[in-house]
């Protein structure tokens, strides 16, 4: 999934940065407010962890703005404050949870999962498409019991597919949830993991299908 990352602090971005993408997600970073408020007029995202203070627009005028806006994204706060007032304004202003620095990554990517699979309106982590079987918790796939390897992207690929059977994704959809605003994919990147992904799941019964023109699709049998 594709995530934009909104944190001034050096290392906190970097720790929060290399720990989603080590899971697999796709993550943008910015560090200023005013810019974040501008990538999100323009780019869509499967969650905002977004937090509080910020240099040139703070994070409660970003989230007021995104909600004018009427985006949906789910948004995740980060914040030092620890005042309840500070909590229920994040809360009225459109914030589907915060954290309160300092955080345990882990719980941070707890709750980031628990946003996600909440916005997909899928109940737990696991996704099940014939016989294959993907833990986004533990990030592991596995086909009748038996794990398989896939690399971080693959895993990101398969799981748009898998969480939603049967609709139609976009080459161009796919490339947007792929990969971020520093990566430069080949034009032909998203048939080689379609590619690569068919090999690995052979006789799993999740079948990934070319619509031409359309795009693709998974099948669970």
């Amino acid at each position: 999934m594709r995530i934009l990352l909104v944190e001034d602090t050096v290392d906190v971005g970097e720790a929060i940065v290399a720990r989603f993408e080590r899971i697999g997600h796709t993550i943008d970073w910015e560090k200023n407010g005013q810019t974040a408020d501008e990538v999100l007029e323009v780019q869509t995202y499967d969650l905002v962890i977004l937090d509080v203070n910020l240099p040139a627009l703070n994070g409660f005028s970003i989230l007021k703005r995104l909600r004018q806006r009427k985006s949906k994204i789910p948004v995740l706060v980060l914040t030092a404050r620890s005042q309840v007032d500070d909590r229920v304004d994040a809360l009225d202003l459109g914030a589907d949870d915060y954290l309160v620095k300092p955080f345990d990554y882990r719980e941070l990517e707890a709750r980031a999962r628990a946003l996600l699979r909440r916005s997909a309106g899928e109940p737990t982590n696991e996704l099940v498409c014939g016989k294959l079987i993907i833990d986004r918790g533990s990030r592991v796939v596995a086909i009748d019991g038996a794990p398989i390897d896939l690399t971080r992207r693959e895993l990101t690929l398969l799981e748009i597919l898998a969480a939603r059977p049967g609709r139609i994704f976009g080459k161009d959809e796919l490339v947007d949830q792929l990969f971020g605003f520093g990566d430069d994919p080949s034009p032909n990147a998203i048939e080689q993991y379609v590619a690569r992904l068919r090999k690995k799941l052979a006789g799993s019964g999740a079948e990934i299908r070319t619509l031409r023109g359309l795009g693709y699709q998974i099948v669970c049998r």
